[in-house]
């Protein structure tokens, strides 16, 4: 498997939350080649950002050439930009580099300082234009379309608003979207982060309107520092290995939620994820062996034995089930045997479960339809040749965090 190559583009955190250092992380913990050119140097920690210095714009595309011109580039990630000279300059080094990039148009750190000033934002408009794919907050969005909610229709021409009418869509981000995808040209991702409601929405948006959208519960945690930074790189380095951008978005997001659920803790305000957490069950392009189950016939004497072995004790439903985290994210479950009468069974997380399935019926496979379980998995059982029970499945968070997770 080729390697992608992220070269990304945007500031410094001195507090390793967010910006170059976040991006960084995310490249490699899903397998991409991370490569940079800083365009600030902050001083931040989690509660805010202390002093910005700018990076001269000259040294800032050296720093692009260096890479285009040795290393190659399979996506581009644009964040903080740090001035106007600046994003003209980056615009000009990425015309016609002919791969995906992803904007993340920031402004304003978490901790709300401001990282862009007027003029900076009104550069935008190029690297905009020039982006596969734009992901601004709901400030941002707000901040980069025109004051008026607008919805694209039928005949309406891009930078046209005379065919635009009213927005009925969301009420945070309704219209704004399909006005900025119209006037650009881009695909925007209007991320719902910032909203208030207990279930976050993201959508995405193209010049001829709405092309997806996601929901999913919101997270209750202060640790959200660098979200749109891991999401954006996240989402590049998906883009790089050719996923359509749907795909590449729902891939990005779920690597978000669980480095959220990760998160370490540290600090006193909007402190850092723990992408050094997302493990085996992160975005993967093929299906991966991380989970295992074996009866159990002493409760107590199974789960001794896998503390013993320096398991995590994370679900607890004693006397008939328990499930145990390694330090490298593999999980182990100890059932009760009555309930396994096919011996252990070894489990693979799919990204497409539906097309796991179908390349193994192809292959004259016996496996069972696909079904959603009460504990949020999605299984299909089957055999290998030799006779071993294996489960393919999907879970998103609820492999190593449950609702009812307990360490």
């Amino acid at each position: 498997m080729t390697t992608p190559r992220i070269l990304i583009i945007a500031g410094s955190d001195s507090g390793g939350g967010a910006g170059i250092q976040a991006d960084i992380k995310t490249v490699t913990m899903l397998g991409g080649h991370a490569m940079t050119a800083i365009t600030a140097i902050t001083a931040q920690n989690t509660m805010g950002v202390q002093a910005v210095m700018p990076v001269p714009a000259d040294i800032v595309v050296a720093q692009i050439a260096s890479c285009v011109s040795d290393i190659g580039v399979d996506a581009v990630k644009i964040g903080m930009i740090g001035s106007a000279e600046t994003a003209h300059a980056v615009a000009d080094a990425l015309e016609g580099l002919g791969v995906p990039i992803v904007f993340d148009p920031v402004m304003v750190a978490t901790s709300g300082a401001a990282l862009a000033d007027a003029d900076t934002i009104a550069a935008f408009d190029r690297l905009m234009r020039l982006a596969t794919l734009v992901t601004p907050n709901v400030p941002e969005l707000a901040a980069l379309s025109p004051p008026v909610r607008f919805e694209l229709v039928e005949g309406h021409t891009s930078g046209d608003a005379s065919g635009a009418r009213a927005s009925t869509g969301s009420a945070r981000t309704g219209g704004r979207a399909e006005m900025l995808a119209a006037i650009t040209g881009t695909a925007i991702l209007a991320k719902g982060g910032h909203g208030d409601s207990d279930t976050l929405t993201d959508r995405l948006v193209g010049p001829a309107g709405e092309i997806a959208r996601w929901d999913s519960p919101r997270i209750a945690t202060r640790h959200t520092h660098g979200t749109g930074c891991t999401l954006a790189s996240a989402i590049a380095t998906e883009l790089a290995r050719g996923a359509p951008l749907p795909h590449a978005i729902e891939r990005a997001r779920a690597f978000v939620r669980l480095a959220m659920l990760g998160a370490p803790g540290f600090g006193g305000g909007h402190g850092p994820m723990g992408h050094q957490t997302v493990r085996l069950d992160g975005p993967r392009p093929a299906p991966t062996p991380n989970q295992i189950t074996l009866p159990l016939i002493d409760f107590a004497a199974s789960a001794a034995f896998c503390e013993a072995l320096g398991l995590t004790r994370i679900v607890d439903a004693a006397p008939r089930y328990a499930r145990f985290e390694s330090e490298g994210g593999v999980t182990l479950s100890i059932e009760a045997a009555d309930e396994m009468p096919h011996g252990p069974m070894l489990y693979f997380e799919c990204d497409d479960l539906d097309a796991t399935v179908a390349a193994l019926r192809a292959l004259g496979a016996t496996v069972g339809d696909p079904v959603d379980q009460r504990w949020g998995w999605r299984e299909a059982r089957t055999r290998d040749p030799a006779g071993n029970a294996l489960c393919l499945y999907q879970s998103g968070e609820a492999r190593r965090f449950p609702a009812w997770r307990i360490a």
